[in-house]
């Protein structure tokens, strides 16, 4: 009887303490479970199964998250073409004299800046000396006629003596010296004056690439001097195949790549209607600014043409397409859930690629943060894959 009851009383302190252990594992159980749900849910807010997430657009857009509707667009392509930089000609001046002259003195250098009416080179020459004597010749005779009047000399002898003093002022201007110069030297009135000396100056402001002349050096007319060039813009000579000429139109879109490795935006300005015989190339030339320096004449460089024709197609900026799974892959929105979807892709042009297939017209396409987004899609598949 008393080792019944010792049996009983040891059975019941066992149902006791497995009933304990089964308690505390129950509730270890239900605490582990809610912190681990509680993790999932501060780890993937708003997180849904599928791959997908929500997402509001107050919470987009403080994640800096862009989209646009999906529509069409032409892709124009481009052209990568060999091109050469040359001074733009119609901001190009040349400095020569109009008589035989000897130079005798020089006001700039090549490189140097230079602003319109400045002193370029001064020469001497024996015809201006004579042209200059004669003006203050013929001067002198109008402003003794004009003195007299027309009542003591006779009409014809009025008007000739006006026209040779026009006839001579026009002819130092005709052999290159300025109208100012022209002016004060005839208002001096001193024959001894008349040394044949005249100065050249710049006809435009611009930068001087070309001073072709040494002191003394005798020089014939039509010889150029100097050379002026406003570099402000220069233009690249692009050469195309015949078949690439066909698809560029004057006014089509271009960039140039500097040595530095930016590229510079301009436009297609000219075509050349006729093949280069050498190259059988056709020249396109395109006009870019120039305002920090970059481009000089003589430079080889990249240029990329716009080329026109095509048809209308489904595109979105390339920042819109990730790989997900070796997929090219796109995150359409539609309310406050964000989708990843795969698509087909096609050409691509000017920072824009078409979509063959996979989403349609009027679709809500994210274009910026697409990384993000990648990286909490991701997320989303791992916690899955652990739950089960």
């Amino acid at each position: 009887m008393r080792n019944f009851r010792k049996l009983n009383s040891g059975l019941g302190l066992a149902i006791i303490a497995l009933g304990a252990l089964t308690v505390a594992g129950c509730g270890a159980s239900d605490a582990e479970q809610k912190s681990a749900s509680a993790e999932q849910s501060e780890e993937g807010h708003g997180e849904e199964g599928g791959g997908h997430i929500e997402m509001t657009a107050a919470e987009r857009s403080a994640k800096g998250i862009k989209s646009i509707a999906l529509g069409k667009r032409q892709l124009t392509g481009e052209f990568i073409a060999p091109g050469e930089v040359t001074a733009n000609r119609y901001r190009t001046a040349q400095v020569a004299p109009r008589i035989s002259a000897q130079i005798v003195e020089r006001h700039i250098v090549r490189g140097e800046k230079v602003e319109e009416g400045a002193p370029l080179v001064t020469l001497s020459s024996v015809e201006m000396a004579e042209a200059q004597g004669a003006l203050i010749i013929n001067d002198k005779e109008w402003r003794r006629v004009r003195n007299l009047g027309r009542d003591v000399v006779s009409e014809k002898r009025y008007v000739e003596a006006d026209v040779a003093r026009q006839q001579a002022h026009a002819k130092l201007l005709s052999f290159g010296m300025a109208e100012q110069e022209v002016a004060a030297f005839r208002n001096t009135g001193d024959a001894s004056k008349a040394t044949g000396r005249f100065v050249l100056f710049a006809p435009q402001s611009g930068t001087v690439v070309r001073d072709d002349f040494t002191l003394g050096e005798f020089v014939d007319p039509g010889r150029v001097l100097v050379e002026i060039s406003d570099e402000s813009t220069v233009w690249v000579e692009a050469r195309l195949t015949a078949e690439q000429a066909q698809r560029i139109a004057i006014g089509a879109s271009a960039r140039v790549r500097s040595s530095a490795g930016h590229w510079e935006e301009g436009e297609v300005i000219q075509l050349q209607h006729a093949l280069d015989e050498t190259t059988r190339t056709l020249m396109a030339r395109v006009e870019i600014s120039n305002e920090d320096d970059d481009f000089h004449a003589g430079q080889f460089v990249d240029a990329a043409i716009a080329a026109g024709g095509g048809d209308e197609t489904l595109a979105l900026p390339e920042s819109a397409v990730v790989l997900m799974d070796g997929a090219p892959t796109v995150f359409r929105i539609e309310g406050d859930e964000i989708e990843p979807v795969s698509v087909e892709t096609g050409t691509a042009s000017g920072g824009w690629i078409e979509i063959a297939s996979g989403v349609s017209a009027g679709d809500e396409i994210v274009t910026e943060q697409t990384f993000l987004l990648k990286s909490l899609i991701q997320k989303t598949k791992m916690g899955e894959g652990h739950g089960h």
